[in-house]
């Protein structure tokens, strides 16, 4: 390379990764991208968020078109699946997405290196120098300097060590939503937002799914209420839970396992054809030349900083899943833009209290702000609002109408504290709370707002109303 001098060296292009050099650009910066991947987007794009949701989409429709198309007298004579076809649309996405965003970075004149970037000390200079190893010549790895170093490689499933992945019986997400044929059985360990929607995806195309989980429930972050109903839907859906669970050993079966479980105190045995280990993800920090450099790490493993992002190595920084907090696309995305805009001087901030959440189940489930447990446990006072879809005229067109929105006050100001849907589309609702609640709105604001009839948007009103103990339709 001609200049290999770098005002930034972003290594990892997942969301945070691209999102970082790409504002890094727009601000005057002079950048190269390090990514180990021939396709950028990282674990969301490539082999997490997306294609997830595409598949979730396509067994939507084909629960939909079997299940409920009769009742809006859509008669389907001979309905099949072809899964094949499915994940070729899920690739076709994926690689429409990636394609796009190769475009961007070109677009920005940034410097794209393909191969995997290790921390390599500092020069004389004060540069900070990167090794880039790429499989073409592993032996020689190429040197980049730059006066900055954001580390953004995200992470990896968690692997149980009586259960290894093989990728074939025993799997990650990753190989999950890459099936070449529907499980007859499939057994999910963890219960969290990635086994969960992946359970749902699998149970609608035609899986018997069980789901292990060592706590007493599920998304213990998430309001106990929306928890509840969504746990009741599951079960109505078909999908099998077992609480209080851990696996205690595993057994081959001709082309199936016998997997043997510990349930509070009792055994079971629970034979199935795949496994899905979905205990939670770690940051992917291995082969960064972390401890070389002088970075330090907290007692999880990941990489503490400051509110700049600035690690114990003054010239580097890290976002996104490699650092404290929840492991989410969008955070890592704003934490990339303050990250860069920082640097520069300006006073940015990630508001981490307003980070919204979804589990893309099929309803949804969408949260903002504190649950009910939080108020309760903090003594903070205030009121409760709530509306079901089944009064909303948009949800019963959909015929979709299970579930309800939920908006928690302040008592005294009215002020917004959380919001919490569990319902249809609850993904794409929670946006307008994300707002209300980033600005301090009210829930009296919520109420006085124009929200067009009939849409989904409503139940927010109605829900608004009814904590002033004045819904109109409830």
């Amino acid at each position: 390379m001609a200049d290999d001098r770098f005002d930034l060296i972003v290594i990892g292009a997942g969301p945070g990764g691209y999102t970082a050099a790409i504002r890094a650009t727009q601000l005057g910066m002079k950048v190269a991208l390090v990514e180990k991947r021939t396709s950028l987007g990282g674990v969301c794009l490539n082999e997490g968020c997306i294609p997830s949701k595409a598949l979730l989409y396509s067994s939507e429709l084909f629960a939909k078109a079997r299940d409920g198309f009769a009742r809006h007298g859509i008669v389907m004579k001979g309905l099949k699946l072809d899964l094949a076809q499915m994940m070729a649309r899920k690739e076709e996405i994926v690689g429409k997405l990636a394609d796009g965003i190769a475009y961007l970075v070109k677009k920005n004149r940034i410097q794209r290196i393909q191969g995997s970037g290790k921390l390599a000390g500092a020069r004389k200079d004060g540069l900070q120098v990167v090794a880039v190893t790429s499989a073409e010549s592993p032996a020689i790895p190429q040197l980049i300097n730059g006066k900055r170093v954001l580390l953004a490689t995200g992470s990896h499933p968690v692997e149980l060590p009586q259960l290894p992945y093989d990728g074939k019986q025993v799997v990650s997400s990753r190989e999950a939503l890459s099936f070449s044929s529907v499980p007859e059985h499939l057994l999910i360990i963890g219960a969290g937002y990635i086994g969960l929607e992946l359970g749902s995806l699998w149970n609608r195309l035609g899986s018997k799914v069980t789901v292990i989980e060592a706590l007493p429930s599920f998304l213990p972050h998430t309001d106990g209420q929306v928890a509840e109903a969504l746990l009741r839907s599951l079960t109505r859906q078909g999908i099998r839970f077992l609480f209080n669970a851990k696996v205690a050993g595993m057994d081959p079966v001709q082309e199936k396992m016998k997997v043997r479980i510990e349930i509070s105190g009792a055994a079971e045995e629970v034979e199935c054809d795949k496994i899905l280990v979905s205990i939670g993800r770690a940051p992917e920090t291995s082969g960064l030349g972390l401890s070389e450099a002088g970075v330090r790490l907290d007692e999880k493993g990941r990489i503490t900083v400051g509110k700049d992002y600035q690690t114990s190595s003054p010239e580097i920084f890290a976002i996104g899943d490699l650092v404290s907090g929840p492991l989410l696309a969008h955070k890592a995305m704003e934490e990339g833009i303050v990250c860069v805009e920082r640097m520069t001087g300006q006073a940015s901030l990630v508001e981490y209290d307003f980070i919204p959440s979804v589990t893309y189940t099929m309803p949804e489930v969408a949260s903002v702000g504190k649950t009910e447990e939080q108020l309760r446990e903090s003594a903070i006072p205030y009121v409760s609002g709530r509306f079901p879809f089944s009064a909303n005229g948009r949800a019963r067109c959909l015929d979709d109408a299970e579930g309800f929105v939920k908006i928690l006050a302040q008592k005294d100001t009215g002020r917004v504290l959380g919001v919490h849907i569990f319902g249809p589309h609850a993904s794409e609702l929670i946006g307008e709370a994300v707002t209300v609640i980033s600005y301090g709105g009210s829930a009296e604001d919520i109420a006085l707002t124009f929200h067009a009839h009939p849409t989904l948007s409503e139940a927010l009103k109605e829900a608004a109303l009814d904590s002033q103990s004045r819904a109109i339709h409830a």
